[in-house]
């Protein structure tokens, strides 16, 4: 089966190919009952109909937040939860994992929850959090085991070992022991993977302000851990961010909201749903299959399904992140902004001056982006934050309902006459991010898409010279200590794919268009022809870490590699980061 099969397959939800047929729970609120079930190709059961899903009838949970901002020591937990993630009345509860201070022991701190809590810390004081893996002996969604995994040629199983995790802080300037390397995964039982350095990870925090979030990286089951529930943010303040508070020129406090949006699949019951059929392949072993990508029919908002937000007539900073699996949002209010709306940031800090948007907004799986939204003299008035980006991006399947529909803000609050009203700067920075320093080398990589042993598509990093690689080849990224580097990615593939590096906040420099002679076994390319390059858009001008590489174009990217190590680079889509589109490289 090609890949444009397997993506067809998986857009039946929502498209007229149905078959008709952050609440922690303490006690059911409603008498329980199911969902209508519909069958759908990618699940041997029925899964529940997303049309049934009321929308817009749960307020939007805000998670709670660990205050770190002296800096010290905090432990947190990975463990089961049981949530109403659907709401609604409907009485049905879903079981996820989560992240929290009290995991299954009791005690002070915050509880277990999906998404897990908000660190805010400060730039130079030191965290340390002692990660502890409470995951059960059996997985919420189906296990491939086929694919390059944790416990791929080893004797272990999750019924007797455990669920392997570790955690990465995506976006942060951390040692290669901290960092989450996904062979430094450990179980509940102790058992843990080759690159494992230990439980307790230590982030400096020496970056400037950014939002950056934690989530599970262990090898070959990422996508499985998060769609789980195991994520959550980490905000990094610093003096010039808190200046611009102070002096009331950002939103602060109660109008500074967080808000992840992911994508999921239910069962009638409530239980999270993940596609489960084999391989379409006369030599598959049986079992679950790994899919290209995954698209779910429910958006959740900070875990609640379709949530509403009640806001003031005033200005509200929003912190957003696309923590899916694989679906990209192209953001907006029924294809405009009726109110204003302005970009602030990139992923790992601030622009350089304030952008205000005059389009949709396109985020992709692993970006964050802060935005300010201006609710002034609206009172009354209510929007529906909708999405209309094509699965895959940007030239696959049209979006269906109900996956356009995001979340709706009422400006229903009164509005608070003793809170000041900010008035953003002119500038947010004293100058464009750049990275200053001289390349010491210029690299040619490569996005390749093959097949594996099973006919499935397999989507790989490489080379230009060499073609597609595995996690398992050579390393070919070898920067050295303090130097910086220009990536030159040419995505030979026809989606977009969002390219995260481990370590470093990178500047983008252009996209171009390309053509070449491509070797169809390996992907190597020759005759490289590079057309006009154009700049990265005005929102993409700060600092980054992850960044959309659009098809049969070169992307080039400038970073300076200051940490001696061992680290990684994905592609972001979870579905492929699983299935081998991830390679280390190593900082000498």
């Amino acid at each position: 089966m090609d890949r444009r099969r397997f993506i067809q397959a998986g857009s039946a939800v929502g498209s007229g190919m149905l078959l008709p047929g952050l609440d922690v729970v303490a006690a059911q609120a409603a008498p329980r009952q199911t969902l209508p079930p519909v069958t759908d190709p990618l699940y041997l059961n029925p899964i529940a109909d997303p049309q049934a899903i009321p929308r817009f009838v749960n307020a939007l949970p805000r998670p709670s937040r660990i205050d770190v901002t002296a800096g010290g020591t905090r432990t947190l937990r990975a463990s089961p939860v049981v949530q109403d993630v659907l709401g609604g009345g409907l009485g049905l509860t879903t079981p996820v994992w989560g992240f929290g201070q009290n995991g299954s022991r009791r005690g002070s701190g915050t509880s277990v929850s999906y998404p897990g809590p908000t660190f805010v810390a400060v730039k130079d004081r030191p965290v340390h959090v002692h990660w502890v893996n409470e995951l059960p002996f059996r997985h919420l969604l189906p296990v491939d085991t086929t694919i390059h995994w944790a416990f791929q040629h080893t004797d272990y199983t999750i019924a007797r070992n455990g669920v392997p995790s570790v955690v990465h802080l995506h976006g942060g300037h951390t040692d290669p022991q901290s960092d989450g390397h996904p062979d430094a995964w450990y179980t509940v039982t102790g058992t843990h993977g080759p690159r494992f350095a230990g439980t307790r990870f230590s982030y400096g925090n020496t970056q400037e302000a950014a939002t950056l979030w934690y989530h599970d990286h262990a090898l070959g089951i990422t996508r499985l851990n998060v769609y789980a529930g195991l994520a959550g943010f980490y905000f990094l303040r610093d003096r010039h961010e808190l200046s611009l508070i102070e002096d009331h020129k950002l939103p602060s406090g109660p109008y500074e909201i967080e808000l992840v949006i992911q994508d999921r699949m239910f069962y009638p019951d409530g239980r999270l749903a993940y596609p489960d059929i084999p391989a379409d392949s006369p030599d598959w072993p049986g079992g679950p299959s790994v899919q290209p990508e995954f698209f779910g029919q429910v958006i959740l908002v900070n875990g609640k399904a379709w949530p509403y937000l009640d806001v003031e007539p005033r200005q509200y900073r929003l912190r957003l992140l696309n923590g899916s699996n694989s679906r990209f949002y192209r953001l907006s209010a029924d294809g405009s902004w009726p109110f204003p709306v302005t970009q602030i940031a990139t992923e790992d800090g601030f622009l350089y001056r304030p952008l205000p948007l005059d389009a949709p907004l396109v985020i992709s799986p692993g970006e964050r982006v802060e935005l300010v939204a201006d609710f002034r003299g609206l009172r009354g008035s209510q929007f529906t934050v909708t999405n209309d980006a094509p699965t895959p991006f940007p030239d696959g399947t049209l979006v269906a309902p109900p996956a356009d529909q995001v979340l709706q803000l009422r400006v229903s609050r009164p509005l608070d006459q003793k809170v000041p009203e900010p008035r953003l700067p002119g500038t947010l920075r004293k100058a464009p991010f750049t990275v200053d320093k001289p390349p010491a080398r210029t690299r040619q990589l490569l996005l390749f898409e093959g097949t594996d042993s099973f006919g499935r598509p397999r989507p790989l990093l490489g080379t230009v010279e060499k073609g597609g690689l595995a996690w398992s080849d050579p390393i070919t990224e070898d920067p050295a200590l303090n130097t910086a580097e220009i990536w030159e990615v040419f995505n030979t593939t026809p989606d977009t794919h969002p390219i995260h590096l481990h370590l470093v906040r990178f500047q983008v420099l252009d996209r171009a268009p390309f053509t070449a002679d491509q070797d169809p076994q390996t992907g190597a390319l020759t005759n490289i022809q590079v057309g006009e390059a154009q700049p990265p858009g005005p929102g993409e001008q700060g600092p980054k870490d992850t960044v959309q590489m659009p098809p049969g174009q070169v992307t080039r990217i400038k970073a300076l590699f200051d940490k001696r190590g061992l680290y990684v680079w994905h592609c972001h889509i979870l579905e492929h980061e699983d299935n081998e589109m991830m390679r280390p490289y190593q900082v000498t």
